[in-house]
């Protein structure tokens, strides 16, 4: 318990040192600032506070410079759901173009960039084709349009598509949405494009997702007249299991799916949350494709512009950080690439567009953040041969193929969720302001005992200080000057006595003690009385002051 302050120390003022340290919560304080002189005890106590405080401050300063670090962790959990929406699955035929559908004006137009024909050999490989030569006097179309070429001539869904079911409820080429990608034309089952309802599923295991019988046509494959880039030699199809808000990249990230065998593809979800900055590097903003025909800076992520646009996604980000890239460089875009820029030609896509593509892959020219929420899908692949013994004569019946065409061409896929489950890979942030004051608390009162309401305390002594010595001063000053200014109304004259002491008529204020009538009158004891004046002023005729 704190001793009662005496009578004299009850009188100092608030802003007193010694008041303050005798009522203060801060250890320590009373013993170095109490009543006495300065004693080896008071000199032991003032070192022990100083270093406390020391060693208080430094553990706040470290505690803070951690915060500023924004640190993150790490969280990897398992949770369940009584019902899963079904990913997005992009497929893709091996082979981009069919060779019955090809014309001598797309041989005339295509065949030097894209296949490796020459204008001379145009007749030979029309002949590989199938296809008699190009008639007399043909003439070539004087625009081309590739998008148009792979709508037109890439595999389609409804020739390929066997069987389809989901969750054994019957599907068909409705239930897909043709996308452009870097393979040519694909089909996606689920997008959730136009609005459409994404599907969901509420069991795991094989029966509760997609599973489609496929003819990829092999038939119907190109000729391999000369070895280019990305000449393929594979057959079968491409396929990528995303989320929707994610475009396909399935050149880069698609699996193969091979005829004569069924695979099963097991999923298991993963939703993925970043941190945004300071802590972590991840984007939420939109992202626009169309290109500035005059860059101000370093090709990066696209900026955001206003309007709609589709969720951010790091495919997406990288895909419109290649078209931007390939617009500046070429003037045009990929038939696979969104935006508003032209669809290169075929002489541009060999001679621009591809070499420009691949070089910036290379380089990895593209910095894009990762997405703040994603959702990406964990896969295991097992397959068996089809068809057997049993079912090649009753497929190949049900089809009207033969037996060796079921067992060159046709394939299964069967995509569903392991279980319903899915994990969660969370960033958070490892150092929260809370428990930077919980620490910061910590360390006050371990080292000087204080708390909260101390910081007001000291604060409010503050405000006292602030108030007696500095508002004290200027209030003091200016009430002595009004009280000065009070005396000289009350005498305006001068003081009446300066011819009797022998002092020359100088402007001097007229002050009480040298009045006769103050000096008779016994108000001023201590000042000397009129006839020691005299004796004690010089006979000089003027005092220099």
């Amino acid at each position: 318990m704190k001793p009662h302050p005496g009578p004299q120390e009850a009188r100092r003022p608030a802003s007193d040192i010694r008041v303050f340290a005798s009522s203060c919560t801060l250890h320590g304080l009373g013993h170095v600032f109490g009543p006495g002189g300065l004693t080896p005890r008071r000199g032991l106590w003032a070192a022990a506070v100083l270093l406390s405080l020391a060693a208080f401050l430094y553990q706040v300063a470290e505690r803070v410079r951690y915060y500023g670090e924004f640190h993150h962790e790490t969280a990897l959990d398992e949770r369940e759901s009584h019902r899963l929406t079904f990913p997005a699955v992009t497929l893709c035929n091996i082979n981009p173009l069919r060779r019955s559908r090809l014309t001598p004006n797309d041989l005339h137009w295509a065949g030097p960039a894209l296949l490796g024909v020459e204008p001379a050999e145009h007749a030979a490989f029309l002949r590989a084709l199938g296809q008699p030569p190009a008639p007399r006097g043909f003439m070539p179309s004087p625009t081309f349009d590739m998008a148009r070429l792979y709508a037109r001539a890439g595999h389609s869904l409804e020739d390929m598509l066997l069987d389809c079911r989901y969750r054994g409820w019957p599907c068909g080429p409705e239930n897909f949405t043709a996308i452009f990608t870097r393979m040519g034309q694909c089909y996606t089952f689920n997008s959730g494009a136009d609005g459409a309802e994404l599907l969901t599923t509420p069991k795991g295991g094989m029966g509760n997702g997609l599973e489609i019988m496929l003819d990829v046509q092999q038939d119907e494959y190109l000729p391999v007249w000369r070895d280019m880039e990305e000449t393929p030699f594979e057959v079968g199809i491409r396929v990528q299991i995303h989320s929707q808000e994610e475009p396909p990249t399935i050149e880069q990230q698609g699996f193969g799916a091979a005829p004569g065998y069924q695979t099963f593809v097991s999923c298991q979800q993963q939703q993925l949350s970043f941190l945004p900055p300071p802590w972590g590097d991840c984007s939420s903003a939109s992202l626009d494709a169309d290109f500035e025909p005059e860059p101000s800076g370093p090709l990066g992520a696209p900026s955001p512009s206003p309007g709609p646009h589709p969720p951010y996604s790091l495919m997406g980000c990288r895909l419109a950080c290649e078209t931007r890239y390939v617009a500046r460089k070429c003037g045009c875009r990929m038939m696979h690439m969104p935006g508003g820029a032209p669809v290169c030609s075929p002489q541009q896509y060999k001679d621009c567009a591809n070499p420009a593509l691949d070089a910036m892959l290379r380089k990895d020219a593209c910095t894009c953040p990762n997405p703040c929420a994603s959702t990406r899908y964990a896969k295991e692949l097992s397959m068996v041969r089809i068809p057997s013994r049993a079912s090649a004569r009753y497929l190949a019946r049900k089809h009207n193929r033969s037996e060796a065409y079921i067992a060159d061409n046709v394939l299964v896929l069967d995509i569903f969720f392991e279980a319903l489950n899915y994990e969660t890979v969370e960033q958070k942030k490892a150092y929260e302001v809370s428990e930077l004051l919980g620490d910061i608390g910590g360390q006050m009162g371990l080292f000087v005992g204080a708390s909260l309401l101390t910081i007001l305390e000291i604060l409010d002594y503050l405000c006292e200080v602030f108030r007696d010595r500095v508002l004290g001063y200027f209030w003091n000053r200016k009430h002595s000057q009004r009280h000065s200014s009070t005396n000289l109304a009350s005498h305006p004259s001068l003081c009446c006595h300066q011819d009797f002491v022998g002092i020359p008529p100088h402007p001097l204020p007229c002050h009480t003690a040298l009045d006769p009538a103050s000096v008779s009158s016994g108000l001023h004891p201590d000042i000397l009385d009129m006839p020691r004046l005299l004796v004690s002023l010089p006979s000089s005729p003027q005092i220099k002051f």
